[in-house]
């Protein structure tokens, strides 16, 4: 059994990058046909999964799994801000880096300590 904190992190974050490219990067070959398209992000969402699978499966070790998620979350935007700048040459406009902090006070949040009763 594993139990670190920051290996789930470091594996989700290199499973988004597979899965934001499986997601987003067939947009810049639109000439290709719609259901090669498809296969070939499958192809790539295949690797995601043997990243994100197992960091989700070690992460529980150390978080719970609403922390997990919402982890996930801020690091799929995290990957996309950067994808989209450097692959699509766009840059985010004030309204989405307030909703980029509206989802990193999210990630605080879940990590706060709560007691049960």
């Amino acid at each position: 059994m594993i139990r670190s904190w920051w290996l789930p992190i470091l594996l989700l974050l290199a499973s988004n990058v597979f899965m934001t490219y499986a997601w987003y990067g067939h947009l810049k070959h639109r000439d290709v046909p719609i259901w090669q398209a498809i296969l070939i992000s499958w192809g790539i969402a295949f690797f995601e999964y043997c990243l994100m699978v197992p960091a989700n499966r070690w992460g529980s070790h150390t978080y719970a799994p609403y922390q997990l998620k919402i982890i996930q979350e801020i690091i799929t935007l995290t990957v996309f801000v950067g994808f989209a700048f450097f692959y699509f040459g766009t840059r985010p406009q004030w309204n989405h880096l307030a909703a980029f902090v509206c989802i990193l006070a999210a990630v605080a949040f879940t990590l706060i300590p709560v007691r049960t009763p």
